[in-house]
């Protein structure tokens, strides 16, 4: 006869249990887990577990640590782990030229000084600097995806991979010579080798970005959704940012510059606009049955005085909007997603003249995986879920402005601060340690930048 002592049994039911724990590569646990899911689940001591680039099972501490097994783990019990936080417009090589020209209106900035800059001083080189510059401040404020529109983009795509970071990149379609093709033709020859070239990349989506309206004759917007089109990808377009943007086109052409879009069928297709600042009940009605995305960008549209997108109105349309910084330069000094947060609700509470038009909850949806459906890559990233791509942020809450806390939305969009990111992972990469970006070298870039500034100021006879 077997005689089984308690020692036994105990040791017999420890060993089932860790065979029948699930071996996956990291589990990171936190105070807080904000899961953004349909549930808008919040689990207290709450955990994640990742296998290769993708989230296996979320829950409490207690289930995780029950199925599964890591070969790595980070907890913080001081932190809220959080979806990475997603810029949906940016131009981050023009980190380069941040603070040089401020407080000056948006056709003035462009055309007496950054179109200039840019004809002077942009190159490959500049929009490889520039970018690792901005990737390595986005990375250290909880960013984990920006979309971007500029120059060169194959060196932002080579820089973007190296950095660990995921990005929607198009490559700008502009009617005049730009620092990379002296014509919309060219670009867009380019354009096709560079959606072919990331097609199927995991970290970069390649897009074709006809700047504006005022900027893209008719011909090459057309091309432009063509050849996006043809590739399944996304065209990225500067949308009714300012005023005179629609009373220009209203005056030659009795159309706004969103209906002169859908007229030419420009967005018929996978689209993302940029700021929607004057966007009529007619235009949103476009871009509702288009399912079109938009990108909200309060400290742009603030400082350059283009306006208040009526972004309360335009999510309770069911349109998808996430927020953006835009470039710095001029129109923001920082691609810093926590600052945009705590503006977006201000400028809308403000403008509405009611506190509650846009609470912290929505703002923080907007974010993340608001920001993922105006991408339309919502079944991919901008939520904690099982199967989802690995994107995430510990949000340190150790600091004197993170306690007392009541709710977890009002602290992470009123008081919490991108320097307040601890550690970010990229499609189940850890990119950031400690606040140490560990795929970027910062000295090196920070020594550059410097050089640029110099190089900059001569070109315009700064000095």
């Amino acid at each position: 006869m077997l005689r089984f002592t308690k020692l036994t049994l105990f040791l017999f039911a420890g060993g089932a249990a860790c065979m029948a724990q699930t071996r996956v590569d990291s589990i990171w646990s936190a105070r807080y887990v904000v899961t953004m899911d349909a549930q808008r689940r919040v689990i207290e001591n709450g955990a994640v577990a990742v296998s290769g680039d993708h989230i296996v099972d979320v829950g409490s501490r207690t289930e995780i640590d029950r199925a599964y097994r890591a070969a790595s783990r980070l907890d913080r019990p001081n932190a809220i782990l959080t979806p990475g936080l997603i810029n949906t417009h940016t131009h981050a090589a023009m980190s380069l030229f941040r603070g040089v020209a401020d407080d000056m209106k948006l056709q003035d900035w462009l055309e007496k000084v950054m179109f200039p800059a840019e004809a002077k001083n942009v190159n490959r080189e500049f929009v490889r600097w520039g970018t690792r510059l901005a990737l390595l401040e986005m990375a250290l404020s909880g960013t984990t995806t920006f979309t971007d529109m500029y120059y060169f983009e194959d060196t932002v795509a080579e820089v973007t991979k190296q950095a660990g970071m995921r990005g929607v990149l198009g490559e700008t379609v502009i009617s005049f010579p730009a620092p990379d093709y002296k014509t919309p033709q060219a670009s867009l020859a380019f354009i096709d080798q560079f959606l072919k070239t990331y097609a199927n990349d995991p970290l970069v989506v390649p897009a074709v970005a006809p700047h504006a309206v005022y900027t893209v004759k008719d011909d090459m917007l057309k091309a432009s959704r063509a050849l996006a089109n043809q590739h399944g990808k996304p065209l990225l377009i500067h949308l009714s940012e300012t005023k005179k943007e629609n009373e220009d086109l209203l005056r030659d052409r009795k159309m706004t510059p969103t209906a002169l879009l859908e007229s030419l069928g420009v967005l018929n297709g996978w689209t993302l606009a940029a700021h929607g600042v004057w966007l009529t009940d007619a235009d949103l009605r476009i871009l509702k049955m288009r399912r079109s995305g938009l990108a909200h960008n309060p400290s742009s549209n603030m400082k350059l005085a283009s306006g208040v997108a009526s972004v309360v109105n335009i999510l309770n349309l069911g349109i998808p909007m996430g927020l953006g910084t835009d470039g710095v330069a001029g129109s923001n000094n920082d691609v810093n997603m926590f600052e945009e947060m705590t503006l977006s609700a201000f400028l809308q509470k403000v403008s509405y003249s009611d506190p509650q038009a846009l609470p912290a909850a929505r703002v923080f949806e907007m974010a993340t995986i608001g920001g993922a459906k105006a991408l339309g890559m919502e079944k991919l990233i901008g939520s904690l879920e099982k199967n989802k791509r690995a994107d995430m942020i510990f949000v340190s809450i150790a600091a004197p402005h993170a306690v007392p806390m009541y709710n977890v939305y009002s602290q992470l969009v009123y008081a919490l601060k991108g320097s307040d990111v601890a550690d970010v992972m990229v499609n189940g990469r850890s990119i950031v340690r400690d606040r140490r970006m560990l795929t970027l070298d910062a000295q090196p870039i920070l020594a550059k930048a410097v050089e640029y500034q110099e190089k900059i100021k001569k070109s315009l006879g700064m000095q």
